[in-house]
């Protein structure tokens, strides 16, 4: 099995977790910029937290044959305090022609906020500026229907963006079609403690088709599991699904969407 892992936070794994990906069949990890568990207090953690992802974080991987890819944001939930943000994005500009990163991500909303979306708004111009592609991140539970309307109106309401160049990741049952119906891509995240088993996720493939659609982890500092797309696979395959299915959407829905970057390339093959 061959699968590529959209959306990991390496960072706060260990490399086991890296050869694990490695001899399971990952081809490529991308990893976007997150919340570290704690609030960043100022633009210069920021700068080295950047510097983490393009410079030192490539080399952990490709000790393990893995093209590691990044994406650059501040994140929602350090989005409220709006001079840090304007600080934080006015740095991003100077690392996008670092060769692993893809674009901007993973910007959005976690309480909804008018700060948050404030943020989110700047880092959508910021994207259409630079021509980069776009991850956005839902809230969680109760606040993800709403939040994930207000994330789809913004985006809609620039005419530069392109949708086909957007993933709105986390979706669930509920919003799902939010994504879709509006011409967005759609990550289906496979967390133990929120968002989507693999069987609700095998579930929405099977209603709503495989196109414009992934899996990833999202695996992090929390309960969460480097392998659960893989994993995921063997629930497509239990319920009858093909293998060219289960190739379409571990391996070439991503290179589909990913593959509009220039940077982003696998080993030959």
């Amino acid at each position: 099995m061959r699968f590529i892992e959209p959306h990991a936070h390496m960072v706060s794994r260990t490399t086991d977790d890296y050869m694990a990906l490695a001899t399971a069949g990952c081809q490529a990890v991308c990893e976007p910029a997150f919340w570290a568990g704690y609030d960043r207090g100022s633009a210069e953690g920021f700068h080295d937290y950047f510097r983490q992802l393009t410079e030192h974080e490539p080399k952990r991987a490709a000790k393990f044959g893995l093209p590691h890819f990044c994406w650059l944001c501040i994140n929602s939930k350090e989005a409220e305090d709006l001079k840090l943000a304007a600080e934080v994005i006015d740095l991003i500009p100077g690392f996008l022609d670092r060769p692993n990163v893809l674009g901007i991500g993973e910007i959005g909303l976690n309480k909804n906020s008018r700060n948050e979306l404030k943020v989110f708004e700047r880092q959508v111009d910021l994207a259409a500026r630079f021509h980069q592609l776009i991850l956005v991140h839902t809230p969680h539970l109760e606040d993800k229907l709403k939040g994930t309307r207000l994330i789809v109106d913004a985006l809609k309401s620039d005419g530069r963006i392109q949708p086909g160049r957007v993933i709105i990741d986390h979706v669930e049952e509920h919003t799902i079609e939010l994504a879709l119906d509006a011409g967005f891509w759609a990550g289906m995240t496979l967390y133990p403690e929120s968002k989507c088993s693999a069987a609700r996720a095998v579930d929405m493939i099977e209603n709503y088709g495989r196109q414009r659609l992934w899996m990833n982890s999202a695996c992090d500092w929390g309960v969460s599991v480097p392998l659960a797309v893989p994993r995921a696979a063997l629930e497509m395959r239990r319920r009858g699904h093909t293998l060219a299915a289960v190739d379409q959407i571990l391996r070439r829905n991503p290179l589909k969407f990913l593959g509009q970057s220039p940077k982003f390339k696998l080993a030959a093959e």
